[in-house]
């Protein structure tokens, strides 16, 4: 994402003011007109009304740092950019505003009704000339629905019961076998990337076995999901053997995936590292992989048991899973160590797919992957005929 190298007023914003400053009946009809942002195939025109000192573009969720100013409209209370942004692209943002009374605050873009949720509140959401939410994500009456329960895991690796909710397909018969995915931050999995309705959709297409379905969530995530010797020992010595007693599952490491995002795709590396032969399959998706070659990291004392283990596993990675999906946005922190990822394991045994994509570090990004990630690692009978 960058910014157009001119300042020059888009063709479409000149008519508005081709007759000196309209009037804010002019401007209400003129705003009503558009869908904002403005995107064609080339980029996307940002617009925000209102007084303010300084106005800047803020891309939201663990982004990229750089923020994008707004220019002032004279005489006016317009303020515009226009990004050259790849048809295709999703970015979260918000729009920072330098307060005429002091002070600076982040804002919703008032023009954009499309916005995302994560943990931390919403996001306002430019999607880019080409870019359409995947119809296998959103909820379909006509695919029929898996269940949820919600079950408690003793664990002496952390010395309480760990609460895990259970997904079973769509015609769950106990005298089937099935498949196993552990997924970290469940509850948000299913909260803010509609995780169950996608599970319902690419069963009902076809497009991925019927699988049973772990979600787990941490009350520590940074702590625990940051090479936590407990949350492995909980995962592969505790939750699978329990639920393969109590389940008609496969019992075999090609037929178990662990999945995670961000400090989750560290925990699911880890987990699978430090107990080789429990999963065949990871699913990781913008992995906080950072590591260090020389010298110290930058990214806060929060990373670093992740750099630590990082630096070891690089060391020595061996073979924590046979197959190994990947995904990271371009517009994230973290596309340099994951790329530096696959690099690193050409040549180390796992099969590896690997997706990169004009997106950020969120949910609806993770959502997006998750057909081409769960269609590969457990495909239907679909690709099952047709590949």
């Amino acid at each position: 994402m960058s910014p157009s190298n001119t300042v020059a007023l888009p063709d479409f914003l000149q008519p508005l003011l081709a007759d000196g400053n309209p009037s804010p009946e002019r401007l209400d009809a003129f705003i009503a007109e558009h869908e904002w942002p403005v995107s064609d195939p080339l980029g996307v025109t940002f617009l925000y009304r209102g007084r303010a000192k300084a106005v800047r573009l803020r891309h939201f969720g663990f982004g990229l740092p750089h923020a994008e100013p707004l220019h002032a409209i004279e005489g006016t209370e317009l303020w515009w950019v226009r990004m050259d942004l790849p048809p295709g692209s999703r970015v979260e943002y918000k729009i920072e505003l330098e307060q005429e009374e002091g002070g600076t605050r982040w804002i919703l873009d008032p023009l954009n009704p499309a916005l995302a949720e994560d943990p931390f509140g919403a996001n306002s959401v430019c999607q880019a000339h080409g870019y359409e939410r995947p119809d296998w994500s959103i909820p379909n009456a006509e695919s029929r629905h898996g269940s949820l329960e919600e079950i408690g895991i003793p664990s002496a690796a952390f010395g309480d019961t760990r609460r895990v909710r259970l997904y079973l397909p769509a015609r769950f018969r106990r005298s089937r076998q099935y498949p196993l995915l552990v997924v970290h931050d469940g509850d948000d999995f299913l909260r803010f990337a509609d995780l169950h309705a996608v599970l319902d959709n690419l069963t009902h297409r076809l497009e991925i076995e019927p699988m049973i379905v772990a979600l787990t969530q941490s009350p520590d995530r940074l702590r625990e999901y940051a090479a936590d010797d407990r949350h492995a020992r909980f995962i592969a010595e505790e939750l699978v053997p329990t639920l393969t007693s109590r389940l008609p599952l496969r019992d075999t490491p090609a037929a178990r995936a662990l999945m995670g995002a961000s400090f989750g795709g560290v925990a699911s590396l880890y987990t699978a590292w430090r107990h080789p032969g429990v999963f065949g399959n990871l699913l990781l998706q913008s992995g906080s992989f950072a590591f260090t070659d020389i010298g110290h990291h930058d990214r806060g004392e929060v990373f670093d048991p992740v750099v630590r283990f990082m630096n070891e596993w690089r060391a020595a990675p061996g073979l924590p899973a046979d197959r190994m999906f990947i995904s990271c946005g371009v517009y994230e922190s973290l596309i340099r160590e994951n790329r530096a990822m696959i690099a690193f394991l050409q040549d180390k045994g796992p099969d590896i797919r690997y997706r990169e994509v004009r997106d950020g570090h969120n949910w609806e990004n993770w959502r997006d992957r998750l057909q081409d990630a769960l269609s590969w690692l457990f495909p239907g009978p679909l690709w099952m005929t047709y590949e």
